[in-house]
């Protein structure tokens, strides 16, 4: 028996295939119109993420339309109005909240506190948008921008005066050029390099990371990074105008920061080497508490160099101009709190010398712990604005293969992909092998939706660390409006933000769908360009990505971008 079409079905099946043409019409038309629309002349990179873009992760246009929120309700468009934020006056280019010197200078000078981090108070906080300089130009891309720097992004010469014989930095026509010198390494730092490696095995991945106190401009960091070394550099903000400031703009990790009071921000463990080069940190003074928080964030078996006074102080002490029993005395304290440590030397030349930290607590010859001041806090990795304390961290528990205590590291690279000793010893609260191996593979599918996204992700710029503006190229935010919606004001976030981002940088939000709907109506008052995506999941999951650029301006004059409101 032959079933008789229904007709009113079939005129339904047709206006539906018409409506999804028409749909798909006009949603292919609207993405053409977007990707053709003007930006300025300063927006490269937004035009260049527009052109890498891939098309399997379709973009919402219209958000507001298909989410009401978590609660289901209308966003309520009067008050998500586009906020247009001022730039600041040209007098804050280089401003650094926590490390603003006027502020620095009120607080005491014992023990480095006023060169720590001081936040200024709520009433204090600048609602204005940091300007770049006048002329200020994309940093060279790496491995150039290891040698040079333009003069505009950071127009201090002082340094090249001070750290002439010293071969730190030339003023060379528009541009700085760093000659990779030292003041403990005159012939530069790969030679100085080349005499640490025959002590210590760069080549063999056993030294991944490592921290260097008192950087200057980070030249020992950035020749490190052909040898598969990252280094994170810091030194303060005093006198030597704009080092860490230089640092960055040449792509190698630095922040501002000074070994004072306040424990470093790193958990212990955290290194595979530590090295000072006359970086003027009394190493032996309160009760040896400096060398004390260095073991603490250094592995069992990583290594620390001391390279200047007080050693080889018999050939050098005129030379620095001190007494032969003071630098006796200094080096003498220093070799003392290295024994209670359970530091081997296993090398001292000219003025570099090198001890290494035991492996576990029963390679360390004649120490009784009974007699040491241990520390009690069973929390060593809880730092954060924590007093540094004159006590010994006590080796973790439980020896790995190679007898390493807490478990020993693969070599780089496979250590990229094992599961870190203290997460299989179950020694992380809240974090077992399964939930970090779970972690690990939403990321790596969360970068390649990036990178679909945003190609430009893998090109060979360097990403820097820091406080000062205009340091980093690219900005990752997972979460954190939610999980700061009720500590944090929105605008602060945003705003701190844009003044660490270098102009034409990127940032990568993920969050909510009704979160990013407020923020994007920000961004549009701060000269961003923004464009949303659908997780790469699909588009039924209420988590969004949004990525914004920077547009390029710079302080007073005409600027190649205008504001879009």
């Amino acid at each position: 028996m032959t079933v008789k079409p229904n007709s009113r079905d079939s005129k339904t099946r047709s206006l539906f295939s018409i409506f999804i043409v028409l749909g798909l019409c006009c949603f292919f038309y609207m993405i053409g119109a977007w990707q053709k629309s003007g930006f300025g002349k300063g927006d490269s990179i937004a035009l260049e993420i527009t052109k890498l873009t891939d098309c399997t992760i379709s973009s919402n246009l219209n958000f507001e339309t298909h989410h009401g929120g978590e609660t289901g309700a209308t966003i309520d468009e009067s008050a998500l109005e586009v906020k247009v934020f001022e730039p600041c006056s040209a007098k804050y280019i280089d401003y650094t909240p926590c490390q603003d010197q006027k502020r620095a200078m009120t607080f005491p000078r014992d023990n480095m506190i006023y060169r720590e981090r001081h936040c200024p108070r709520e009433e204090e906080k600048l609602r204005c948008l940091i300007p770049a300089p006048k002329g200020y130009a994309t940093p060279f891309l790496w491995p150039k921008s290891r040698d040079y720097v333009p003069f505009a992004n950071a127009p201090y010469k002082s340094l090249t005066v001070e750290k002439a014989i010293q071969n730190w930095i030339q003023y060379e026509g528009n541009v700085f050029r760093f000659p990779g010198g030292g003041t403990q390494f005159p012939q530069g730092a790969d030679a100085y390099i080349d005499q640490l490696a025959s002590v210590i095995p760069f080549e063999n991945g056993t030294v991944r990371t490592a921290l260097d106190t008192g950087c200057g401009v980070a030249s020992w960091g950035a020749y490190l990074m052909k040898r598969n070394v990252i280094a994170m550099s810091f030194a303060p903000r005093d006198s030597h105008e704009a080092q860490v400031q230089f640092a960055l703009e040449r792509g190698v990790p630095a922040v501002i920061g000074v070994l004072g009071t306040i424990k470093l921000p790193y958990a212990s463990r955290s290194f595979d080497m530590a090295h000072c080069s006359r970086c003027l940190i009394p190493w032996g003074a309160n009760d040896g508490i400096y060398m004390m928080e260095v073991d603490r964030v250094l592995r069992p078996g990583g290594y620390w160099v001391l390279s200047g006074p007080p050693i080889n102080w018999k050939i050098n002490h005129q030379a620095w101009k001190r007494s032969e029993e003071e630098l006796r005395g200094e080096q003498r304290k220093i070799e003392e709190i290295a024994r209670q440590l359970c530091w081997e030397k296993i090398h001292e030349k000219a003025e570099i010398a090198i001890w290494r930290r035991r492996v576990n607590a029963d390679s360390c010859p004649g120490r009784d712990d009974s007699r040491l001041n241990l520390c009690e806090s069973t929390h060593p990795d809880d730092v954060w604005y924590k007093k540094m304390e004159a006590c010994i961290t006590p080796y973790p528990e439980g020896n790995g293969s190679g007898g390493f205590a807490g478990g020993e590291l693969k070599m780089f690279p496979d250590r990229l992909n094992d599961v870190p000793p203290r997460i299989a010893s179950g020694a992380v609260p809240g974090v077992s092998v399964e939930t970090y191996l779970e972690d690990n593979k939403l990321w790596k599918k969360h970068l390649k939706a990036y990178k679909k996204i945003n190609k430009i992700i893998d090109s060979r710029r360097c990403e820097g660390f820091s406080t000062y503006p205009r340091t980093y190229d690219l900005i990752h935010a997972n979460g954190v409006f939610s999980l700061y919606k009720d500590k944090c004001n929105v605008e602060d976030i945003l705003l701190e933000m844009d003044r660490i981002l270098r102009p034409e940088g990127a940032v990568i939000i993920r969050d909510n769908v009704d979160v990013l709907i407020k923020v994007k109506k920000l961004v549009t008052g701060m000269r961003w360009n923004a464009k949303m995506y659908d997780h790469e999941d699909g588009p039924l999951i209420s988590e969004k990505i949004m990525v914004a650029v920077k547009q390029y301006w710079v302080t007073g004059g005409n600027n190649s971008t205008s504001l879009k409101r």
